[in-house]
């Protein structure tokens, strides 16, 4: 019996027509409707937005929602046929799973959990998660980021240039010593084994992460396996930096 960290309500199967404005992907469903999805990534899609692609939507019974479908999964051929996550609002959904479980043990002990905590050197960012544990053990900051692009297995990350991602990592190196910073790339897709800094789209955030890493920020590229039915974790990639 598979150890599903997240289970996909029920899933509908369509073809990508395009997607547009961000927000937007017409999709053609099984039956041959076409319908307008909404598409919940405010990212380029680099590489996972192709028209023609296999699809999976989710549906709402929210009579309030303008559109009914959101845009879940796409396929992509990069190396095997592999499903891709899109929703950008799941990956910290997961991990606040994962971190209920236990699943990364490079954390080490840690007893309590806190989502969305102040911190920064203007005091107006929020970590996404702030871990603690007994009084003798550092306080651990967590940083998520949602990772969909690949060349071949070698995922990368940003797909784009992004000052927000730059901030990021300057304020979790501010952070240093006095309590452990990490990052955790969430790789959402299963065909990727190693993972790398996107340079050719962002130079500055790849430095960062170099500077960030030397001065002892941990970095976690955390390898997940997509699927209509659900998402399994399995384990870290490999870092080249």
């Amino acid at each position: 019996m598979l150890d599903w960290l997240y289970r996909y309500p029920t899933l509908y199967p369509g073809i990508l027509l395009k997607r547009y404005k961000r927000f937007f992907a017409d999709v053609q469903l099984a039956n041959g409707e076409i319908v307008t999805a909404h598409c919940p990534n405010t990212g380029p899609m680099t590489g996972v937005s192709s028209p023609g692609s296999l699809v999976q939507l989710s549906q709402s019974d929210n009579p309030k929602r303008k559109l009914a479908y959101t845009l879940e999964l796409i396929q992509v051929h990069d190396n095997e046929p592999t499903w891709v996550g899109v929703n950008t609002a799941l990956p910290n959904r997961i991990v606040k799973l994962a971190l209920a479980k236990y699943l990364f043990p490079e954390l080490g002990n840690y007893s309590q959990i806190k989502s969305e905590v102040v911190y920064g050197l203007d005091k107006k960012s929020r970590v996404d998660f702030f871990l603690t544990g007994s009084e003798t053990e550092l306080p651990i900051y967590l940083e998520v980021k949602n990772t969909t692009w690949a060349q071949g297995t070698l995922a990368l990350f940003p797909d784009t240039e992004t000052t927000r991602g730059q901030k990021h990592l300057r304020e979790l190196m501010a952070l240093r010593p006095l309590a452990r910073s990490v990052m955790l790339y969430f790789i959402n897709r299963g065909d990727c084994t190693e993972f790398a800094p996107g340079d050719c789209q962002d130079p500055v955030y790849g430095e960062l992460l170099r500077q960030a890493i030397a001065l002892g920020v941990e970095v976690l590229p955390c390898r997940f396996d997509i699927s209509p039915e659900g998402i399994l974790y399995l384990g870290l990639a490999k870092i080249k930096i």
